[in-house]
């Protein structure tokens, strides 16, 4: 099996060899222990690790936060900070703002598995999403491009074929027109309208891309997503002589990304929030209840009774129907804010934030057993579930997701073990 290359930057001696031994355990490779920052970036440059564990407060010319932004950013290296329990509170939010960045000491083996895990997991969801850009752009750089040219005075002198299926207009048409007439241009993200480029080029003698979430408006009123630039044109003396609209649709682009980014965040099956959604919005909500006394929330882990029946019954087909019909109901049980999503398989979990007590979060589990017993009508099959729940709250002031995830999970199995269709608290 292939052990993940682990890069530990720790100038406290012992805690440096736990934490050694405690990767070891884990089935880590521990590349090497150093103890500045200057050496950590040295041996990530020689040695490439797969991560990078670093205390954000070394001692040295540079401490670990500067050396971690060098590390992530020059060598495209996941870092996990192993930050001091006493000095967690005094850092910036900019420093913690990033999910699953960081560790606060002491931690179990658990919880360090998790973190390690958790951010191998969001760097290669990161490359992926970078692969895919550079690719989406490779391809739509290899299509041929719309081209407008327009004259000194900012009117267009000629249009090629693709600008004019883009636009709408044909070259006859718009000949000698004022640009903005024929490309009529809106930034959406401050929903304006965006004036004559090419006499802003002309004026300005110099290039200038298109925003980000530029749309054009065609001739029949059509909204489509364009990007790309323009630019001045200059005759052999340097002098601007006109301007150069380039642009191509990227409408399928910005979907595709919209669709990917979707795709890292929710569960394909059921378009509920997958894990990594949950779990960033639990660390938000711990984060929340930490600086509000009163901020009560609680966690619900959810485990479809006799599942495997219904799957092995009627098969996989009207077995994720049947998932996709129980994502509804669970989503109905709950208010606007909560979050209810899908962990894996047939199991689910639910946040209640903002609560009063525990007696809102074994109310909103009798409701969900109540709308499971319903029957689900599929291919004229009346299909039903229970669910085994186990519960628990920040009654513990818990500082990792890892953690209460955990006892929400022990609770549930304790759920089970009492004879399903019932729930269970933690404690």
């Amino acid at each position: 099996m292939f052990a993940c290359k682990i890069l530990v930057v720790e100038d406290e001696k012992i805690l440096a060899s736990n934490i050694r031994k405690s990767l070891q355990k884990l089935g880590y490779s521990v590349l090497e222990i150093t103890k500045s920052g200057e050496e950590a970036i040295k041996k990530v440059a020689e040695n490439h690790p797969h991560l990078v564990l670093i205390d954000s407060y070394l001692a040295g010319e540079i401490d670990g936060v500067h050396v971690a932004d060098i590390i992530q950013n020059h060598f495209h290296v996941p870092v996990v900070f192993l930050i001091d329990g006493s000095v967690y509170k005094k850092l910036q939010k900019n420093q913690l703002s990033e999910p699953f960045s960081y560790i606060v000491k002491p931690f179990v083996e658990s919880d360090l598995r998790f973190a390690i895990e958790m951010a191998l997991y969001k760097h290669q969801t990161k490359k992926i999403l970078y692969e895919e850009k550079q690719r989406l752009a490779a391809i739509i750089n290899s299509m041929g491009c719309a081209v407008i040219v327009t004259y000194a005075n900012g009117c267009i002198q000629m249009m090629n074929p693709i600008a004019e299926i883009i636009t709408g207009w044909k070259q006859s048409e718009a000949f000698e027109k004022d640009l903005v007439e024929v490309v009529s241009l809106v930034d959406k993200d401050v929903g304006e309208k965006i004036e004559n480029l090419a006499t802003y080029v002309i004026e300005a003698g110099e290039v200038l891309n298109l925003p980000e979430n530029c749309i054009l408006i065609t001739k029949d009123g059509k909204e489509i997503s364009i990007g790309d630039n323009v630019a001045p044109i200059r005759d052999q003396n340097g002098n601007i002589t006109g301007a150069v609209l380039v642009f191509q649709d990227i409408t399928k682009r910005k979907q595709t990304e919209a669709q990917l980014m979707r795709n890292a965040f929710y569960d394909g099956l059921t378009e509920l929030p997958n894990r990594v959604l949950f779990l960033d919005r639990l660390r938000q909500t711990i984060e929340r209840s930490k600086r509000r006394s009163d901020y009560y929330f609680a966690v619900l882990f959810l485990d479809l009774d006799g599942f495997k029946e219904i799957n092995d019954r009627f098969g996989h087909g009207i077995g994720d129907d049947f998932l996709v019909a129980i994502a509804r109901r669970l989503e109905s049980c709950l208010r606007g804010g909560d979050t209810v999503a899908r962990f894996g398989g047939d199991e689910f979990t639910v946040l209640l934030e903002d609560i009063k007590d525990i007696t809102d979060a074994t109310n909103v589990a009798k409701r969900i057993q109540d709308s499971l017993r319903l029957p689900v009508n599929l291919n004229g099959y009346q299909l039903s579930t229970t669910a085994s729940i186990g519960i628990t709250w920040n009654f513990s002031n818990y500082e990792e997701p890892a953690t209460l995830l955990r006892d929400a999970d022990i609770a549930m199995y304790r759920a089970k073990r009492q004879g399903k269709a019932t729930y269970a608290i933690f404690s």
